[in-house]
């Protein structure tokens, strides 16, 4: 669909990317040789997971600041594209274990200044590449921004939690950003039409999505009584959406209230590509 109603209201992220920038910078120059070798996902250590961001940085430069050709452009013949995501950024990982600590964090800092310039300058209503966990193909830039803030943002509270910092609470625009897959999660879902769920992170928000007939929407207004209600706690939302736990484990953390089946759909919401 390229009418992003169904996606609901626009989020502006791009004034988010300074301070989450500083913040990242922050924690990395508080780390002691030794943190920077602990595991923060399977397979990747705190530096694995800081020269993961200045990729990033780096790809979204050059494909929409510099106008340079994207050289991973689609997967190899038979490779799903989940598999190519994750082997491009192995590649780019094993690259840059030639950086020391203290050149990545001199790079980040000077990459981090240009992404948010670029996204601060950016038009939120145009049209943005895909965002595959939201069904979204194109995407409004808006969601697209939002992705990539979620990105720096998730991947922050990684390494805070490999060096027992501790997680942070998610603010409002992570989680905001993050319901925008709950159409594409409820996709498959049958349903009357006007019958809505709704997904209440205790003192963050709720979205709603409603049954209609084209799909799925976060658009039209939430009833007074949705036909399901998911209640979480925002730990729970947030690792739940990028499956530091599984929807398994997020139906015995929620509350859930109304049409069971639709609540314990809404638990598979998935957020990053998997």
């Amino acid at each position: 669909m390229t009418d992003f109603a169904w996606l609901g209201r626009p989020l502006d992220a791009r004034h988010l990317f300074a301070p989450e920038r500083r913040a990242l910078l922050a924690t990395l120059r508080g780390l002691e040789p030794a943190d920077w070798r602990r595991e923060a996902v399977p397979g990747w250590t705190v530096k694995d997971v800081a020269a993961h961001l200045l990729g990033d940085d780096y790809g979204r430069l050059a494909r929409d600041r510099d106008g340079r050709p994207d050289p991973w452009t689609a997967p190899a013949p038979g490779e799903r594209f989940a598999a190519f995501v994750h082997r491009v950024n192995q590649q780019w990982v094993d690259a840059a274990d030639l950086l020391s600590t203290r050149s990545l964090i001199e790079t980040l800092e000077m990459t981090g200044r240009q992404i948010a310039d670029l996204w601060q300058r950016s038009d939120p209503h145009a049209t943005g590449r895909p965002v595959s966990w939201a069904g979204a193909d194109p995407a409004p830039l808006w969601l697209d921004c939002a992705r990539d803030y979620t990105e720096y943002w998730v991947h922050r509270q990684q390494i805070r939690l490999a060096v027992r910092l501790g997680d942070e609470r998610p603010p409002e625009p992570v989680l905001d950003a993050f319901m925008r897959a709950l159409p594409h999660t409820l996709r498959d879902v049958a349903a009357d039409e006007g019958a809505q769920v709704q997904v209440r992170v205790d003192g963050s928000g709720a979205w709603t999505a409603t049954a209609t007939a084209a799909g799925w929407s976060l658009a039209p207004p939430p009833a007074p009584t949705p036909t399901a209600v998911v209640r979480l706690d925002p730990a729970t939302a947030w690792r739940l959406c990028v499956r530091m736990i599984d929807p398994a484990e997020a139906v015995t953390r929620a509350r859930l209230e109304g049409d069971t089946r639709l609540g314990a759909a809404a638990c598979r919401i998935l957020s990053i590509i998997r």
